[in-house]
């Protein structure tokens, strides 16, 4: 089994199960840079639970994490992570509320024939237009969200930035581009939004 690491953190990877790319990182780095110790934290779609594990490898914090691929939420489990299978919220019993809550949702536009065979589709498929997870985390991720909190987001300029920023607000919440990187053929970004009434 090949095993990565990065910032303290170990994490072991597995067959069928999205590998760590530059868009982990750079949400792992960001998320680093903003999450304090004694925070709470929820992670949506973990996959192999590297964003969770280099968080919890640098900081006391309290997380867990949700993820709809079974083979995908063994991998998190083997690497630390307590992590529900389910889609997105669907599975958290308790409305228990975070100060952060982050999202590498499957951004990539993509068409029935560009399908990927298996649960591994679920880490890459981002729909027509990339962004058929965002309007349904949006729906949900204030009941999961403290006052003060804040969303961590990652998307790519092919899923449309400006749209995800648009779509942000209509749930009520402030977004803002804090951190990109420049890829072969795209950037990628993280929002960082928080609801308006926290300003």
């Amino acid at each position: 089994m090949v095993t990565i690491e990065h910032r303290n953190a170990k994490v072991k990877l597995a067959e069928q199960v999205y590998e760590p790319a530059e868009d982990s990182y750079l949400l792992a780095d960001t998320a680093l840079d903003l999450v304090k110790d004694c925070m709470s934290i929820l992670e949506i779609g973990t996959g192999t639970g590297f964003v969770s594990a280099v968080l919890k490898a640098n900081r006391n914090i309290s997380l867990i994490a949700t993820e709809i691929s079974p083979i995908a939420a063994k991998c998190a489990k083997s690497n630390g992570i307590d992590v529900i299978r389910t889609d997105m919220f669907a599975g958290l019993i308790e409305k228990k509320q975070f100060d952060v809550v982050l999202f590498n949702p499957p951004y990539l536009p993509t068409s029935e024939d560009e399908k990927v065979p298996g649960w591994l589709n679920y880490a890459f498929d981002g729909g027509v237009d990339g962004r058929k997870d965002v309007e349904p985390f949006m729906q949900q991720v204030s009941n999961y969200l403290k006052p003060h909190g804040f969303i961590l987001m990652l998307i790519s300029s092919l899923t449309g930035i400006d749209e995800v920023i648009e779509k942000m607000r209509k749930y009520s919440f402030n977004a803002q581009v804090i951190a990109s990187e420049k890829c072969s053929f795209e950037k990628l970004v993280i929002i960082m939004a928080s609801a308006t009434n926290n300003e």
